[in-house]
């Protein structure tokens, strides 16, 4: 696509990735359903759309936050959790530009989604991502806090919840000044404990909270679930590389009288020792509707 071309409004055209697939590999699931006109909805010049799960797709800031190992891990552990049945309402705290809401909607055709984000960029990224997809008229995203009680007050309780907390305290390193970083990775809206109020107060009974917590901040992730009424059922440590610690563990969260013992998932590595992707890891890739 040349770069100065535009769209009907004017405006520059981002770029439009191509899909990187070994030969005959079909995409799963169900297949995007876009309006007939896309051009309002992007990618815009500062912009690309992706693949993610099976042919749908996602926009991202080419300079901005982009969805990652965090998201795919985060989305595969729900839908595993949530496999033998099948959540039909779903809400994301805190979704960003929509990965893991995205993920959990192709994956649960039949479900509901509703996203909760505070950073506007962020917030449209999303919504035209789920308007390219097709799936607007099951899912919508909510510009703003998910720690404001009201914004949610009259929803019904959700079968799944899920959140992707960002890692570190403000002060606790340097903040990017690129679009969507600072936020995304520092707490400026809570951390773990805000993510656990949050999902105590719009969980059903026997729904579950899937959620990922740096490696460092497992006793602290069990506070917060206890605080908040919670209890860790299971959780998966992520290790980039064989050989390395683990920089993530995923959980999933029950309400706490009805675990009896958290169940601890054999580590995923992602990567061998030479750097190769390890089977575990093209299984969950495949899992979630992406390529070997």
């Amino acid at each position: 696509m040349p770069a100065d071309a535009t769209n009907n409004s004017g405006s520059p055209i981002g770029r439009i990735r191509p899909a990187r697939r070994p030969f005959a590999w079909q995409a799963p699931g169900p297949p995007p359903a876009p309006p007939a006109s896309t051009h309002h909805l992007g990618p815009r010049g500062d912009e690309d759309l992706c693949f993610l799960s099976g042919d749908w797709r996602i926009l991202q800031r080419l300079d901005g936050h982009r969805w990652s190992l965090d998201d795919l891990a985060t989305a595969w552990m729900a839908a595993d959790t949530a496999a033998e049945a099948p959540p039909r309402r779903i809400v994301d705290l805190g979704c960003g530009i929509g990965s893991v809401l995205l993920m959990m909607l192709w994956r649960f055709p039949a479900a509901t989604g509703v996203g909760v984000e505070a950073q506007e960029i962020s917030v449209d990224l999303a919504r035209r991502s789920i308007a390219w997809n097709g799936v607007d008229e099951r899912c919508l995203v909510h510009h703003a806090d998910f720690r404001d009680e009201t914004i949610l007050a009259r929803e019904k309780p959700f079968d799944l919840v899920t959140g992707t907390p960002p890692y570190l305290r403000p002060g606790e390193g340097a903040e990017s000044r690129r679009p969507q970083f600072g936020p995304c990775h520092f707490e400026h809206r809570g951390g773990l404990e805000a993510y656990c109020d949050a999902a105590t107060r719009l969980l059903a009974p026997d729904g579950a909270f899937v959620l990922c917590a740096g490696a460092a901040q497992h006793d602290r992730m069990l506070d917060a679930a206890q605080r908040a009424g919670l209890a860790v059922a299971r959780r998966r440590q992520v290790v980039p590389r064989d050989g390395k610690a683990a920089l993530f563990s995923v959980y999933a969260l029950r309400r706490a009288p009805d675990i009896a013992e958290a169940v601890d998932d054999p580590p995923l590595i992602v990567r061998d020792r030479d750097g190769h992707r390890t089977p575990d890891f093209i299984a969950l890739r495949a899992a979630m509707g992406m390529p070997p």
